[in-house]
């Protein structure tokens, strides 16, 4: 059976290569450190459920410190000149699109047509976590395509994954830590306090207040998390529950809906939905690290308002 452990144990080699791969790179002043973060980090993936509670905090807060203190910094990743890049994707023209359409191609096949298939009684795909899996199995057929089509080798792959993580550099482990907060803003009760708060100095006898309150929560909150999967439970314990729902009457399923479309419009105005924002612009090797966001902005506000009237005649 393909199971979640198996992508792991991948993501964490290749971090893993990556920290030896800056701790050659005599080009990056910071290599020693930048080695240490993405050792790090890998030895998350690698060890998984073995290392202990404890032992995963400290590698955790280990990470945020050499961050914080900007010990993180990019190498020279080894990279064809302008020219021969422009000549070889002119060359290779839509045959390009291939690994990439291939991963949505296979994560839908695998997540509808095998997820019934069975080897030695053992499901093909782990049904756990069937969409996750195939999609992984996606990503290395897409490698493999990729491979064939620009007629390099898989270390080549390695080569430009290094290349990218580099250029987005700490907030690459944003999403992984940012869905821990959220669990940990869950347990610690955050969403009783914003319920207290928000009750306390606004006035949520208007409905068109409370659910204005609402979703500028869910996207502020959101701006700050990066994730609204981790907004969600702290802003709807706090006001959506209670206010929406217990006071409103409102729809349930109506309010957890509307209530994430209004957390996506944070997501598109915030550094810390890394692999939204970031990602994109070191993709496509912006100056500006910061340039979807802003053009994103003219989007996100108006959504935002639109949102609001959804809730309040919908909920």
């Amino acid at each position: 059976m393909i199971t979640m452990d198996f992508f792991y144990l991948l993501v964490g080699l290749l971090f893993a290569a990556t920290a030896v791969m800056n701790l050659h790179d005599r080009g990056n002043p910071r290599r020693f450190t930048t080695a240490l973060f993405w050792g790090l980090y890998a030895l998350v993936y690698l060890a998984g459920e073995r290392l202990p509670p404890l032992a995963a905090g400290v590698l955790m807060v280990a990470m945020a410190l050499v961050a914080g203190i900007g010990l993180v910094g990019p190498g020279k990743a080894q990279a064809l000149p302008e020219s021969e890049r422009r000549a070889s994707a002119s060359r290779l023209g839509h045959r390009l699109l291939v690994p990439a359409l291939a991963i949505p191609v296979v994560t839908m096949i695998g997540s509808t047509l095998l997820k019934d298939v069975r080897i030695d009684a053992l499901p093909l795909l782990d049904p756990k976590n069937l969409t996750l899996a195939a999609m992984g199995c996606g990503a290395i057929v897409a490698l493999a395509l990729a491979c064939r089509v620009t007629r390099a080798s898989p270390l080549q792959g390695v080569r430009e994954a290094r290349r990218l993580i580099d250029a987005m550099g700490w907030a690459v482990a944003l999403p992984h830590m940012l869905a821990v907060l959220g669990l940990l803003f869950s347990e610690a009760g955050v969403g009783k306090a914003v319920a207290e708060i928000t009750t306390t100095y606004i006035p949520m006898t208007s409905r068109l207040v409370a659910c204005a309150a609402f979703c500028i929560g869910m996207a502020l909150f959101t701006v700050v998390m990066g994730n609204g999967f981790a907004a969600f439970p702290v802003i709807a314990g706090g006001i959506g529950i209670p206010v929406l729902v217990g006071v409103y009457h409102a729809n349930p399923a109506v309010m957890a809906a509307i209530g994430m479309f209004s957390a996506y419009c944070g997501t598109l105005m915030t550094p810390m939905a890394a692999n939204f924002n970031v990602v994109p612009a070191a993709l496509l090797e912006l100056p500006d690290k910061n340039a979807v966001i802003k053009a994103q902005l003219p989007t996100a506000l108006p959504l935002l308002g639109v949102n609001i009237v959804l809730l309040y005649f919908l909920m």
